[in-house]
């Protein structure tokens, strides 16, 4: 498949998506987000591709959405839907960046983000469902909606306080003040700042260890446990599934092989896919929960 605004590329089992707009620092559009979401659609169908680096071409990860079009900028779905009442339920008026977000969220494959430069609003909320965050020295985050005149998109509301905490949430989203690399380590916000130089080594070392040491039928089932066990109101609900999932894969090949490749001290060839291999009870919520 071939893309305008962003490059997909796989290598050695990890795929990596570069927002390719660097004449705008890598503005978000409408087509840049049709196109990631292509990109995780085809990284989640491809067996080989056994996680995802997403980074930005340089000089910026993001920088926001593209504003050229000036006063009208955030009227533009409006416009382009040319349907006149407003109607929550018809999908076509909903937030772009949410069904971004909610499509990074559904991957099947671990998400690794690359922050190497400015990552503003939707370039900073598009970041917030990865399952592991790296950012060079030089990366810069906002999240300026208020000063915009609009709110949160990328159903940030819902990730940032579960990222980084309530408090911290409401600081950078109230005041949409700029804020560094250092400070979105001391917060959580990334899980490590490197120098720029060294930032996709960094993440491709992730994205590797993944790759060659774990399994990926156990990486997909975990990484969305994770996710939804945010939402649970009670640890019985994540004990549930567990219990399922840990018998399950007891009694499967990847278990058996995970034993003796370490015993046997050798690289594991874990035999399942995702593709085909998911257990029954999976997905173990209510169908259509997640539609985006």
């Amino acid at each position: 498949m071939s893309f305008e605004t962003i490059r997909y590329a796989v290598d050695e089992q990890i795929a990596t998506i570069t927002l390719h707009r660097p004449h705008r620092l890598n503005a978000f559009t409408l087509e840049m987000g049709e196109e990631i979401i292509a990109a995780f659609d085809e990284a989640d169908g491809d067996d080989n591709v056994r996680a995802v680096i997403v980074t930005g071409e340089s000089p910026a990860f993001c920088a926001g959405a593209d504003l050229s079009t000036g006063a009208d900028t955030f009227n533009r779905v409006a416009d382009e839907t040319q349907s006149g009442e407003f109607d929550p339920e018809d999908p076509k008026w909903r937030d772009r960046g949410g069904k971004l977000n909610l499509r990074i969220w559904d991957s099947v494959k671990p998400v690794i983000g690359a922050i190497n430069g400015a990552a503003v609003g939707i370039g900073a909320t598009m970041i917030l469902p990865m399952d592991i965050r790296l950012a060079s020295m030089e990366a810069k985050f906002a999240y300026p909606f208020a000063r915009r005149g609009i709110v949160w998109d990328g159903c940030a509301s819902w990730f940032l306080p579960r990222v980084v905490g309530i408090s911290t949430a409401m600081d950078w989203g109230l005041t949409g003040r700029t804020f560094n690399a250092a400070e979105a380590f001391e917060s959580g916000l990334v899980a490590r700042v490197v120098p720029a130089e060294d930032l996709m080594a960094e993440a491709r070392e992730r994205a590797r260890l993944i790759a060659d040491k774990c399994a990926p039928v156990s990486v997909s089932l975990m990484r969305r446990m994770a996710w939804r066990m945010l939402g649970a109101a009670h640890p019985m609900e994540a004990h549930r599934i567990e219990t399922q999932g840990i018998l399950h894969a007891g009694m499967g090949a990847d278990a058996k092989e995970g034993v003796m490749s370490f015993l046997e001290k050798r690289q594991p060839d874990f035999p399942l896919r995702v593709s085909e291999d998911m257990p029954s009870w999976y997905p173990w919520w209510e169908a259509g929960e997640d539609a985006y």
